[in-house]
């Protein structure tokens, strides 16, 4: 345990100031928090600067999978396939309380299915080399279902259509809890981390001396930060970073938008994930439940992803009318119940950072057919980017980032992330009943301390938000321990309310501003301003979903793109 185990901003940026460090990450995404696990855990000094919240880009909105992505294989990336799995399963033995295994169904119908009856014979073989390349890792192996039971899993298809089906097991975490979790886990190890800083500038004195200039955006102050070796993983700003540091803009990262709807899970009662086809398309959706009553059934079900190339500011990607209908239009096709606009609670955008290929075919081509493939590579000043990749290979992408710091270091220290256990993952567990499992599957061992709180203070064990499964303790937690600072960071990020019901958030909203205001200090006028800018971020989802892609964009306010 390091002598330095709290994750408190205000000690933080104290010591941001005042140390000198081996390596800075800029990026709180979970590529980020993968570095400064990394470096932390192999005795490095480690400094962490993440511009707004951790996971706020697109870190807290994939489609929340740990999965080595069974279309990878079926595009002969088997490399890919097998690098995936064999982290998933590192994944599910290291953060045991985050990753939980998640069958999925891919139906066969007679006609118009994402596979027909003429090609299933060829995806039983995949299916066979999905569990081979690494599926058997977490001790699960396909296998086919009648059409029957298929239909027992998604009552709402038209069983006539339905010819039989495959079953496989992958992988699910909230991707947020995920990210954060790693990032208190290297706090334990030392690194000193913060949020709502924004680096201004890279100083270079030599291949390993850098300075890194910052603003507190919260108290507007500005400090430098000296370290060793600067690490940029920052997502689809990895370009603006490197403009920092190499003074032009290399222009490598291609910005692939994916979005999802979450809809009450009523409306398609499946009871495992479902991947269905999307009509007159190359793609498949993913229609995941989500918030389990334990008994079977769920609160809701999301639909997504897409993958369509993006020009708007990278800032503030938002789920369009054009994405809500090609998602929907996909879910009604393959179910009966008529799924429209006003089913849906809620939605997200995220922006992959699909990285660039060489040859100008591909730079033409579809987003979905780039690599998910990541890079590490140095800079003429010794600054290192990391980029691409996916969420699931975070772990394999922060080692081999820190392994090109420390060639730069000349340090000999080897990666120890491969067994490290995440906090929360070790220590005692209870599940007896729904409200230990709910605070189980997001804290492990750590929900002793909400259970701390609520026994100290009744009221916080009510609902944050009334209909949604998180307690009013969890958003105290959240600005306590875990560095929220604002609506935003509790509602959508520290819990998933947003993303399950963006009304309901909207009316509890100034009931959560009153609970974290004398938390956070806050007066009267800064309550009622952060109120606002809820409002405002809620009110901007409401209003892309009235208009196209091209109006969207059209509307956005040129140079909002900034790192």
């Amino acid at each position: 345990m390091s002598q330095h185990p709290e994750f408190d901003r205000l000690s933080s940026l104290q010591r941001l100031e005042s140390e000198e460090f081996d390596v800075v990450v800029i990026g709180g995404g979970i590529t980020g928090a993968g570095v400064a696990l990394d470096a932390a855990s192999r005795g490095l000094r480690v400094a962490l600067l993440e511009r707004d919240d951790f996971a706020s880009g697109t870190s807290s909105k994939s489609s929340k999978l740990i999965h080595g992505g069974l279309r990878y294989l079926q595009q002969g990336d088997v490399r890919l396939v097998y690098e995936a799995l064999r982290e998933r399963k590192r994944l599910c033995r290291n953060a045991p309380h985050l990753v939980h295994v998640l069958p999925f169904m891919i139906p066969i119908l007679t006609k118009n299915g994402v596979v027909s009856k003429k090609i299933a014979r060829a995806l039983g073989s995949a299916m066979w080399m999905y569990d081979l390349t690494g599926g058997w890792r977490i001790g699960r192996i396909h296998r086919r279902l009648s059409a029957k039971k298929a239909f027992t899993h998604l009552p709402t298809m038209e069983e006539r259509k339905l010819a039989s089906a495959y079953l496989y097991y992958d992988a699910e975490a909230d991707d947020a809890r995920l990210c954060l979790t790693v990032l208190r886990t290297a706090a334990d190890k030392g690194a000193a981390i913060a949020n709502r800083c924004t680096v201004n500038g890279i100083d270079t004195q030599s291949r390993t001396s850098h300075t890194v200039r910052v603003t507190d955006n919260l108290s507007g102050s500005t400090f430098n930060v000296n370290a060793k070796v600067v690490i940029s993983a920052t997502g689809v700003w990895a370009d603006d970073v490197r403009a920092l540091d190499e003074k032009t803009h290399p222009d490598t990262i291609r910005p692939a938008k994916g979005v999802h709807l979450t809809v009450p899970w009523d409306k398609v009662r499946n009871d495992i994930a479902v991947v269905i086809p999307v009509p007159k398309d190359r793609r498949s959706l993913f229609v995941v439940p989500w918030i389990s009553n334990g008994d079977g059934t769920y609160q809701y079900t999301y639909i997504g992803t897409t993958d369509t190339d993006y020009k708007g500011p990278v800032n503030d990607p938002q789920c369009t009318k054009d994405d809500i209908e090609y998602v929907l239009d996909a879910l009604n096709a393959s179910i009966t119940t008529g799924v429209t606009v006003d089913d849906v609670t809620g939605v997200w955008s995220g922006l992959r950072p699909l990285v660039k290929m060489d040859d100008s075919a591909a730079k033409a081509g579809r987003t979905a057919d780039l690599s998910r493939r990541h890079k590490v590579f140095a800079s003429d000043n010794g600054v290192i980017t990391v980029t691409g990749g996916k969420l699931t290979t975070y772990r394999e992408m922060a080692e081999d980032a820190v392994d090109e710091a420390c060639t730069l270091l000349n340090v000999k220290a080897h990666s120890k992330t491969k067994a490290l256990q995440l906090r929360g993952a070790s220590g005692k567990r209870a599940s007896s009943t729904q409200r230990d499992r709910h605070l189980d599957g997001r804290f492990g061992s750590d929900a002793a301390a909400i259970k701390a709180l609520i026994a100290g203070d009744a009221s916080l064990g009510e609902p944050l938000v009334p209909g949604l499964p998180y307690f009013k303790a969890e958003a105290v937690y959240a600005v306590t321990h875990e560095m929220a600072t604002t609506l935003d960071d509790v509602l959508t990020r520290r819990t998933r309310s947003r993303l399950l019901d963006r009304k309901a958030c909207a009316r509890a909203a100034g009931d959560v501003a009153d609970l974290m205001a004398p938390l956070l200090q806050w007066d009267a006028t800064t309550r009622d301003r952060s109120l606002a800018q809820f409002m405002d971020e809620c009110a901007r989802e409401d209003a892309a979903a009235l208009v196209t892609e091209a109006e969207f964009i059209a509307s956005s306010t040129p140079g909002t793109e900034h790192q």
